[in-house]
């Protein structure tokens, strides 16, 4: 016969328990997006939910929605069919257009808290890039930058995802070797990539960790592809085997690219 444990719950779960009924009675769960009320914290009402683009088919090149139902695991945009990207494949949790201030807040507002919530999204997303994957690299802030800002959005998803994956996160790994002007301020995708070129290194002394490694690189927003590009060139100097990319969200239409 099956025996089953029927021993009380500790009191330490019971307490932590209590004290999750307290905060939702005193603070009830809100959507991040539009603090419309849901079942758990930080979970996306319906209407966000449906919004955010979750689950869309995509460009496995450069995570661009594709129109077509149809598309499989391995379409590719006419772009990257033409010009493929650095990186050999790249996925997004969300669009920008759909989650654009829950990403604002996040980076601009310390919304912080949003972190458990991002990481849970990028790691289903990113589930074929994490599965043989050996590193999560976070694109780098330049240290002016980090010290008027005091965290790197992109450091935070990386080690939270490292908790859920079990894929190791590397947060230093990579430098930026000189302060750009931010990418919002660019009108086209040339002047993006100019921007950030030659802008990263492999950190002295990360050389080993790199080499002949799969990367998976994390950021919080593609619009163009030029920062995950720099890197990734950056990593494949460095020795890196693969190099792939992960984003929290991935803007769509022209125009709305996000002002940092």
């Amino acid at each position: 016969m099956e025996m089953r444990n029927s021993a009380p719950p500790s009191g330490l779960a019971s307490l932590a328990r209590a004290r999750r009924a307290l905060a939702d009675a005193l603070y009830p769960p809100q959507c991040p997006a539009c603090a419309a009320p849901t079942g758990s914290a930080l979970a996306l009402c319906t209407p966000c939910w449906d919004k955010a683009g979750f689950g869309r088919p995509a460009c496995r090149r450069c995570a661009m929605p594709l129109e077509s139902e149809l598309s499989g695991d391995d379409a590719e945009c006419a772009a990257c069919t033409a010009r493929p990207p650095a990186f050999s494949r790249a996925r997004a949790a969300m669009t920008y257009e759909g989650g654009r201030d829950m990403v604002l807040r996040f980076k601009h507002g310390e919304r912080t808290d949003y972190t458990p919530a991002f990481a849970a999204w990028l790691n289903r997303a990113g589930a074929p890039l994490l599965a043989d994957a050996d590193l999560l690299v976070p694109v780098p802030l330049h240290r002016w930058r980090l010290l008027a800002r005091r965290f790197n959005q992109s450091a935070l998803l990386a080690n939270a995802l490292a908790r859920l994956s079990g894929v190791a996160s590397l947060p230093d790994a990579l430098i930026r070797t000189r302060p750009t002007p931010s990418q919002g301020a660019m009108v086209s995708a040339r002047a993006r990539r100019r921007n950030v070129l030659a802008a990263f290194a492999v950190r002295p002394g990360a050389g080993a960790a790199v080499r002949g490694r799969r990367i998976v690189l994390i950021d919080d927003v593609m619009t163009t592809g030029a920062t995950l590009e720099a890197a990734t060139r950056a990593l494949m100097r460095g020795g890196a085997a693969d190099v792939r990319a992960l984003v929290l969200a991935r803007v769509v239409r022209a125009g709305e690219a996000p002002i940092f």
